[in-house]
């Protein structure tokens, strides 16, 4: 199962590489890249009648674009092709980050690591496309890799607790942790 699961994830890349040879296929390659992960980070756990492993990775993937969209309404930076102004963070990057994240802790390695390859790839591809900058992707992948790996775990509930707000005149997060 595993191997076929990298082999997907693979695939989903090699796949989308070829149409990236123009800006809308940059586009069009990170749309594919963020959109198989989201459906694995969900959908694996959820044959494996992992439900908790499902609630998991859709609370990751719903705080990571909470604090993203809340991020790109407090910094309205305009986008390398002048379209509009919510360029950072990256939410394609974001969301591959916290989905590849999931992965990485609920699934292992094996499916993890070629997740965050993609994930990677969903990032170049955004750049690629102009419709960002590095360190919107930098911050994006940050965001993700937290949201995924502080509320996604394999082992029973642990006394972490992560709450994502977000207000009119802001957003964040606050942990909390008992020792």
């Amino acid at each position: 199962m595993k191997r076929l699961i990298t082999s997907a994830l693979v695939a989903a890349s090699l796949s989308a590489a070829p149409a990236a040879a123009s800006t809308k296929g940059w586009q069009d390659a990170s749309d594919v890249g963020v959109y198989t992960l989201m459906a694995l980070s969900i959908g694996l756990p959820a044959v494996k009648k992992d439900g908790k492993g499902a609630m998991q990775a859709a609370g990751s993937l719903m705080a990571t674009s909470l604090v993203t969209e809340g991020l790109k309404e407090a910094f309205p930076k305009l986008r390398p092709d002048g379209s509009d102004r919510k360029s950072f963070p990256s939410g394609h990057t974001s969301r591959s980050f916290a989905a590849a994240a999931t992965l990485y802790n609920r699934q292992g390695k094996a499916i993890g690591i070629p997740a965050f390859a993609l994930a990677g790839f969903v990032g170049l591809a955004r750049v690629e496309g102009k419709k960002h900058y590095w360190g919107d992707v930098i911050a994006g992948a940050a965001l993700g890799t937290a949201s995924g790996l502080l509320i996604t775990h394999k082992r029973p509930d642990s006394s972490t607790a992560f709450m994502p707000w977000v207000e009119h005149k802001g957003a964040g997060f606050t942990v909390m942790k008992s020792f």
